[in-house]
């Protein structure tokens, strides 16, 4: 039979226990923790009678290019394209105009015109290219023997209204391009005649038009020509001449390609 630890032994033994890091003294048996209760889950407090209830957590913030992009790319057709551009609330563009402006002439056509915004004569109508302006595009085209009823199709840069003929925001610009860009997917068209500064900065990233045009560029895998808009040649007359070289030009591309 062992003897009883004296007092000396057993201070010995503790001492030793602390210098390997027992520090603090548990239970006199080892417990098996994976066999305890765990605590059940805490209920949400009820906000008291008179004390105001936590704010709901905010909602992350709409990125109006991407939903155009989506918008524009799940579209299959040009009514499809035209009804999820109507649909699109993050322009406010929308609620300062009349009409939607989409488009006018032939789909499929070899050439493709885009106009810089609608007036407020295609504001009224909800299609491009009318009243004066488009009075001298339609002889202009018929000049090199193209028509919109026949083998030209019209759109715009943007389909709504600028008010006061301002130029539109770069905000307004990027979440509207997606959309311009399904339209000429969709339209098929051989060449592109960007009529304008506004339609210039859509296709091409770039302004400038009396330098830019009569020059060929390549946009969305495309040739470019970018043109003065009918309403710039009413205002400034002078510029009908080199308007009439740009024309000369677009024919010329087409009877090669043919």
């Amino acid at each position: 039979m062992e003897s009883a630890l004296d007092y000396w032994s057993a201070k010995a033994l503790l001492d030793w226990q602390v210098e390997l890091g027992a520090t603090e003294a548990l239970c006199e048996v080892p417990v098996n923790r994976y066999e305890l209760e765990q605590p059940a889950p805490k209920a949400k407090e009820r906000p008291r009678p008179g004390e105001a209830s936590p704010p709901p957590p905010k909602a992350k913030p709409v990125d109006p290019v991407q939903v155009a992009r989506k918008l524009a790319k799940s579209a299959p057709a040009l009514p499809s394209l035209r009804q999820a551009l109507a649909e699109f609330e993050h322009c406010d563009l929308k609620r300062g105009a009349r009409n939607l402006v989409f488009g006018d002439g032939q789909p499929g056509a070899r050439v493709m015109v885009i106009g810089e915004a609608p007036g407020r004569d295609e504001d009224q109508q909800g299609r491009p290219f009318v009243g004066r302006a488009g009075e001298l595009l339609d002889k202009m085209l018929g000049a090199i023997d193209l028509s919109r009823d026949k083998n030209v199709y019209l759109t715009t840069a943007l389909p709504w209204r600028l008010q006061q003929n301002r130029d539109p925001q770069p905000d307004e610009l990027a979440m509207l391009v997606p959309f311009l860009q399904r339209h000429v997917e969709l339209a098929q068209p051989e060449i592109l005649v960007l009529m304008g500064n506004i339609s210039c900065q859509a296709v091409l990233g770039k302004r400038g038009i009396s330098r830019l045009r009569g020059q060929w560029g390549q946009a969305w895998g495309k040739p470019v020509l970018p043109m003065l808009s009918p309403t710039e040649l009413l205002r400034q007359p002078q510029h009908k001449r080199a308007a009439w070289g740009d024309l000369l030009e677009l024919r010329a591309r087409l009877n090669a390609a043919n």
